[in-house]
């Protein structure tokens, strides 16, 4: 099940409770004492700017697996939002020694130096979103060549800061196969994310089957759960096509060539009313594409982003961004909201540490 950690920020007083969040998190993930540690340290050093430069925001705290990995190791990734006056010199900032708060200005500069990656945007006046992922081993090679193909990531929230989200995301690869999932458990709570994690679990079966046949697997699993939405894309490197194909209120949107255009589900449940025929839509898919899934957690409105230096961030930040602009406090979530990306086929690295 997606295990979460939503701890708001709004003074001085919570940057305890994300160091103690993060701590939980390392354990759960099976970090050892050091790696916990690090954790803490980076949960606190962007809770702190939280506090002392945007006024408050939130840190989520997700358990992601590292893909492709064969030994499945689940990572801390750690994610503070803001909508606070934002970075004018994002280079400046990650410089140790830089400060605009009468302090130290070692935060960014060690979070990039400990995290195994790191990443963060800024738009003056919109806001920040930064991101740190902490893996069992400190980063030997920070600048290693990244895994052939095209890298993922995403965001999960709760709907009323739950311990787990009825929605989960995860990604799987059999030679030039690379599929991205993101389900949607029925309603939200335990047993929404008990069928959101079954989803998970059953794709690491069939990753080299095409998405049609991969949501009728999908079916017959969840049949002993109250089912959920499910959108599965699938990138063939081989023929340079994207595949995708999805069963109930999950959105889609791809860009290529820089035009967005929306990708479309068929209604159903998975795992109690499939369509007999799975529709699969294809699209051509190069080193630019970028696709957004997200559960129906997220506005219908949204508006997808274009910014050239956003779209090359890393996807969880690349989601996090989308997650951040699409509400607001005056419009709070009504639902487990989950956001995950795939993006092209590149370098798949982000700009301080290697990509998923």
């Amino acid at each position: 099940m997606s295990r979460v950690w939503d701890v708001p920020v709004d003074d001085s007083t919570r940057v305890r409770d994300v160091r103690v969040a993060a701590e939980a998190a390392g354990a759960c993930a099976g970090l050892g004492p050091h790696r916990i540690a690090t954790a803490a340290l980076v949960a606190t050093e962007l809770a702190t700017n939280l506090v002392r430069h945007a006024d408050g925001g939130y840190v989520l705290i997700n358990l992601v697996e590292r893909a492709p990995a064969d030994d499945r190791r689940t990572s801390v990734q750690l994610i503070a939002l803001d909508h606070g006056p934002g970075i004018p010199d994002v280079a400046a900032a990650m410089r140790d020694g830089y400060t605009t708060a009468a302090s130290l200005g070692a935060g960014l500069g060690t979070c990039r130096r400990t995290a195994n990656d790191f990443d963060l945007h800024s738009v003056p006046g919109r806001g920040t979103v930064a991101m740190a992922r902490i893996d069992h081993e400190p980063p030997a090679d920070r600048y290693r060549t990244p895994p052939r193909g095209p890298h993922a990531g995403g965001v999960n929230v709760p709907l009323g800061r739950a311990d787990y989200s009825g929605d989960a995301w995860t990604r799987v690869c059999a030679g030039d196969r690379h599929t991205l999932l993101l389900a949607d458990g029925l309603g939200h709570g335990p047993k929404a994310a008990e069928a959101s994690g079954a989803a998970v679990e059953a794709l690491r079966d069939v990753a080299d089957r095409p998405p049609a046949e991969m949501l009728r697997h999908l079916g017959r699993a969840l049949r002993r759960t109250r089912g959920a939405a499910v959108a599965v894309a699938q990138v063939d490197l081989a023929s340079g096509r994207l595949h995708f194909a999805g069963i109930g209120n999950v959105g889609a949107r791809l860009r290529t060539d820089g035009t967005w255009k929306a990708m479309l589900s068929q209604p159903g449940i998975v795992g109690a009313q499939v369509p007999a025929s799975v529709t699969v839509q294809r699209e051509p898919w190069q080193d630019g594409s970028l696709l957004v899934l997200h559960s129906d957690g997220l506005p219908g409105r949204w508006t997808p982003p274009d910014d050239a230096l956003l779209l090359g961030c890393d996807p969880a930040v690349v989601a996090s961004v989308v997650l951040r602009d699409a509400g607001s406090a005056a419009r709070p979530v009504r639902d487990d909201t989950c956001v995950a990306v795939l993006g092209g086929g590149g370098s798949g690295r982000s700009r301080h540490g290697s990509g998923s």
